[in-house]
This record gives structure tokens, sequence and C-alpha cells, in this order.
């Protein structure tokens, strides 16, 4: 059961934010105005971890934004949490679904969701950004239809993960 977060249920916001393994990295390359990518699998996979997002109040109070949680029984496995953005695209500024339910359909039922939401508020597609490194996202995004639409290695320069370049996939309705 997939339904929008609320003042009532705001307390299962970041339950299905868990690691993953780091397989390898994605290669993107852009040839003739087209991306396309190669995988480089890692000789010794490592673990990875992004932090709790804050719960933003105006996920519930505000249009133009919505947190979708997905619940089996009464457990939150799922979410992903989206907002208009200026270039006409809805933007998915998260997704994640908890371990121990990742590739049974979840991933997918909320991506169809943030579809829906996003034709009704009259978006032209949905937009994301993930890091090379997490290769199972990325073949997520290209199994829903999403391209590559750029890749930015100054992004997290400042960072630890300075080493990671980020990528911007699209899906155009």
């Amino acid at each position: 059961m997939i339904v929008k977060m609320t003042h009532s249920n705001m307390n299962d916001f970041n339950k299905p934010n868990e690691g993953f393994i780091v397989i390898g990295r994605i290669i993107p390359r852009y040839v003739d105005d087209n991306w396309t990518y190669t995988e480089e699998i890692f000789s010794e996979p490592y673990f990875k971890q992004y932090e709790n997002d804050e719960i933003d109040i105006s996920y519930v109070e505000e249009d133009g934004k919505a947190v979708f949680l997905y619940y089996d029984e009464n457990h939150c496995v799922g979410q992903i949490r989206i907002c208009s953005n200026w270039n006409g695209y809805a933007l998915i500024e998260d997704i994640a679904v908890a371990k121990e339910w990742r590739q049974k359909g979840i991933g997918s039922a909320l991506m169809e969701k943030a579809v829906d939401w996003a034709k009704q508020n009259k978006f032209i597609g949905l937009m994301l950004e993930t890091q090379d490194v997490n290769v199972s996202a990325c073949r997520f995004y290209v199994k829903n239809s999403f391209i590559i639409g750029a890749v930015d290695n100054m992004l997290y320069s400042n960072f630890p993960t300075a080493n990671e370049k980020a990528i911007f996939w699209y899906y155009k309705f």
C-alpha cells in the first residue's frame, strides 16, 4: 500500500533508508549528443550509507511537494520524495527501499506513483541525481525508462566522496 506522508505518519520518514554494497561504478560516455555507459566492477566491494534527511513539514503542507510511503502491513519499507523543479520536471529527491524488501517491485511501484503525481501536476517528466558508484540504482533507473542527461564530476569535490561523479537521470513523458 502506498500512501502520501501526512502529520499522522511522519514518524515513518527515513525508516527505509538503509545502506547498500558498492559493487562498482558506471562510466558514462557522451558521443554524438547521446549518453551511454559501461560498468566497472570493483574487485573489493564496500558498504555505503546515506545520511538520514531531516523531515521537512512543507512536504505535508505545500502543493508541489510530496513524500509517498510504501507499507507492508504496518511497516514502512519504502519511500519516495518528489517536488517541482524550475525546469518543468518533477525532481525525485530521494527514493529508498529497506534492504530486505529490495528486488520485490517496491521501487518500481513507488516510481509509478511518482509518474502519476508528476502527470497530475502537469510536469514534462521526472529527473533525479545519483552517484556513479550506485550501480544498482543506475540499473533500476534504466529499467524504469530513465536516460542520462548530464554528468557532473565537481558536485562532490568538496566532500570525502570527491571521487564520485553525479549522474543526472531524466524520464520525459
